[in-house]
């Protein structure tokens, strides 16, 4: 426990699909149960930097059907009836509130913190000592905490939170969230100086959220209201199949931070801490390439990066290669990525893998599912 007052309950969202990491990732084999960064899996490293916090009986983590079985083998210290599959993607929103009106029947003060299953963390000590903070605002009252991180280039690819004036305790009142920006945006955002990119972590009481839930999504809240009365009776799947797919398709930035940061700085409740703490989340091979050559792991001279291949490089510069099983050789290349898997091969650039998921949707409309 973070202190003899607050309790914590990690909730863990494992529910998508990582498709910019095919041919690697897969519906069955998504990106947060890969081995992308040392031994243990993304999901692996994101439930044990957290259990300081949290003892295994308060984790919750929300999934799919095609997960849940390797989640639950690879998180075997986890209650399995704490794994949840969900019968029908919907994106965060129902999946956040799922758990926040779960733990609101049995302890509606718990602090729950929300963790994408699949980021990053350079620096456990500055995580867990932001995320004390955190909670410990979220815990002082209807406050919602959102972590945010200080962007190093205009990316594309992130949500952006604009924040404002800073409070006594170190925290920034937050004005607004934006979806994924332009670039012309993105480079404004980045030039303020006053905007982080959207971690993806969140912070409130389940009161807190499932109250939000209620006000900012009134068809889906009482779905999810009576989905998690069931929870623990022989008769929770069917309820669980038959509503969960009627809630709303919606990110629970877009249903609940967006509206609630309209009313105002001050008055919305939103606070967000800086979160330098070595925060990536590898959302392509791209940024797994990056992420790689900062650690100086895997890579020649020439910065090419090959963490499973033997290969050789010929005037070729700051490739990615990933070949567990073929030589590679590289002549005269600069700036590709090689994946070879045992049924498909992708050769894309540095610059254009962050459009490895329109190869999937080709497939799933090709009815080329044993690829997907």
């Amino acid at each position: 426990m973070t202190q003899a007052s607050t309790e914590f309950r990690p909730i863990i969202l494992a529910g998508g699909s990582g498709t910019r990491f095919w041919p690697l990732s897969r519906r069955a084999r998504a990106k947060q149960v890969l081995v992308l960064d040392g031994e243990r899996s993304m999901i692996q490293q994101t439930v044990e930097r957290l259990a300081p916090l949290a003892s295994a009986d308060k984790f919750w983590v929300i999934t799919n059907g095609l997960l849940a079985e390797t989640i639950t083998k690879q998180l075997d210290w986890l209650p399995a009836a704490q794994i949840l599959s969900e019968p029908a993607a919907r994106n965060t929103a129902p999946a956040a509130g799922l758990a926040a009106f779960l733990i609101e029947r049995e302890s509606p003060d718990a602090v729950l913190g929300m963790f994408p299953a699949d980021a990053v963390i350079g620096d456990q000590p500055e995580f867990l000592a932001t995320l004390k903070k955190a909670i410990a605002l979220a815990a002082a009252g209807e406050n919602i905490v959102v972590l945010g991180v200080t962007p190093t280039r205009p990316e594309i690819g992130y949500g952006y939170i604009e924040t404002g004036a800073a409070t006594a305790d170190g925290a920034l009142m937050v004005r607004r969230f934006t979806e994924k920006p332009d670039l012309p945006r993105a480079e404004q955002f980045l030039a303020a100086g006053n905007y982080h990119w959207n971690s993806g972590i969140f912070v409130w009481r389940a009161r807190t959220l499932a109250n939000a839930i209620r006000e900012h999504l009134p068809k889906t809240a009482p779905l999810l209201e009576k989905i998690a009365a069931a929870f623990g009776t022989p008769e929770f799947e069917s309820v669980f199949a038959e509503l969960y797919p009627q809630c709303e398709n919606v990110s629970v930035d877009v249903a609940v931070l967006e509206p609630r940061s309209a009313k105002g700085e001050g008055a919305s409740n939103l606070y967000g801490f800086p979160a330098n703490f070595g925060w990536n989340d590898l959302g392509s091979w791209t940024t797994l390439y990056d992420h790689t050559l900062a650690k100086g792991a895997h890579t020649d001279e020439h910065e090419n990066v090959a963490p499973t291949a033997g290969i050789v490089a010929v005037n070729a510069t700051g490739n990615y290669v990933y070949s567990p099983k073929k030589f590679v050789a590289l002549v005269g290349v600069s700036d590709l990525v090689v994946v070879e898997t045992e049924d498909a091969i992708l050769i894309t650039t540095r610059a254009n893998a962050q459009d490895v998921g329109q190869v999937v949707k080709h497939l799933t409309a090709a009815g080329k599912h044993e690829l997907t």
